[in-house]
């Protein structure tokens, strides 16, 4: 049998020429074919092509809950989809390749959205998600996740309160011990700023709070009590005995308290449930001091009855977005409550400032109380409404 001969080199050069001219050839094929063909829709996907120009479909109508989108890009370079709702994204698919698919699974609420469709410049499409039984039964119980945004915000506004009250407490502590009358008493005022914003939470923690804030009335011996230290002992001797003299141990351990506070509120447990539920309860409170006095030998009050209402304010409405979805009733009726006391507590100044609280009549007081019931009324109807109680 004779041997073959071997392939000459232009026959071997031929040969893999060819066969790189076959593989480009079905390399092509199968470009052209993926670039033109949409992709194959699994049952429950939503299809959406994308071209060099458009979105085929450009409108899409799906009901509300988890939706999968399964994106063909049928352009000539890569590109991402996007799902916006104004200038905030959704929900996105990136790098997709020409040529290819990519799945998009998201939990959509009612509401219409735009859709990219390839370049930036291209006109966008519209996805219009429609309401459910389902979704409008979840309006009144949000899922946990939902609670997770609004929590964490609190946890950095009750962080940032709590490291300027260790400052404020840490420059009082020095104007005391300097024998500056009226720099500790600028320094008891900032400091009572924080402290009342953060009122909502800071009453949880008792025993901080029975040593940093009691008052005077509460106590046995009053004013000679043992117990009585924090800011109202402090404050009495500031402006009831107009002197700094004995108080540099009071602001000393005042400082370590809000040390020691600034700590516990780094693992304090907020709930859900607590951001509008803590926010009600103060403003009650706040309703019930306004008849009396919460600074009663400085007089500040209306500032801090304003520094509570910050408070308030931003602990309830930090769960508005999901209230206002689920009972746009209540939320309008604490936005209104909310800039109804703001505007009492406006309506105290003379030039630009707060007159002291005993310069206030009874009849002012009983506006300011009733301003603050109305907040606490309306701010308890938030955890109902979104199936916190």
């Amino acid at each position: 049998m004779a041997t073959p001969k071997p392939l000459s080199r232009r026959t071997t050069a031929l040969a893999l020429a060819g066969a790189g001219l076959l593989a480009a050839a079905g390399l092509g094929a199968f470009w052209f074919a993926a670039r033109t063909n949409p992709p194959e829709v699994v049952e429950g996907e939503i299809a959406v092509t994308v071209t060099d120009t458009v979105c085929e479909p450009a409108e899409l109508t799906v009901p509300a809950g988890r939706t999968t989108f399964r994106i063909h890009n049928a352009s000539d370079r890569p590109l991402e989809w996007e799902i916006l709702d104004g200038v905030m994204v959704v929900a996105e698919r990136e790098n997709i390749a020409p040529g290819l698919n990519s799945t998009l699974a998201e939990r959509l609420k009612p509401g219409v959205y735009d859709i990219t469709c390839g370049l930036l410049s291209n006109p966008r499409g519209k996805l219009t998600v429609l309401a459910t039984a389902e979704s409008e039964a979840a309006k009144a119980a949000p899922e946990l996740r939902y609670f997770i945004g609004p929590l964490s915000e609190y946890r950095v506004y009750l962080s940032r309160r709590a490291s300027e009250l260790v400052a404020a407490t840490a420059t009082l502590s020095e104007k005391i011990a300097a024998g500056d009358l009226e720099g500790a008493r600028a320094a008891w005022a900032a400091a009572r700023q924080p402290w009342r914003q953060m009122a909502p939470v800071s009453a949880r923690i008792g025993d901080l709070a029975n040593s940093m804030d009691p008052l005077a009335d509460y106590l046995a011996e009053r004013e000679e009590d043992p117990a009585f230290t924090g800011f109202h002992r402090i404050e009495y001797g500031l402006w009831g005995q107009n002197s700094t003299e004995g108080l540099a141990p009071v602001a000393e351990k005042l400082a370590a308290d809000a040390a020691a506070l600034k700590d516990r509120l780094k693992t304090l447990d907020v709930a859900p449930a607590d951001l509008a539920g803590n926010a009600a309860d103060l403003a009650s409170r706040v309703a019930d001091q306004a008849t009396g006095s919460q600074a009663p030998y400085s007089h500040l009050d209306l500032a801090e009855f304003s520094a509570d209402l910050d408070g308030i304010s931003k602990s309830a409405l930090l769960v508005d977005p999901l209230v206002r979805e689920a009972d746009p009733a209540a939320s309008e009726a604490l936005v209104q409550a909310l800039d109804a006391a703001r505007a009492t507590l406006d309506g105290f100044k003379v030039e630009g400032a707060m007159p002291a609280y005993d310069q206030v009549d009874e009849a002012g007081r009983q506006r300011l109380s009733e301003a603050f019931a109305a907040v606490a009324a309306a701010a308890a109807a938030y955890n109902p409404a979104i199936g916190l109680e």
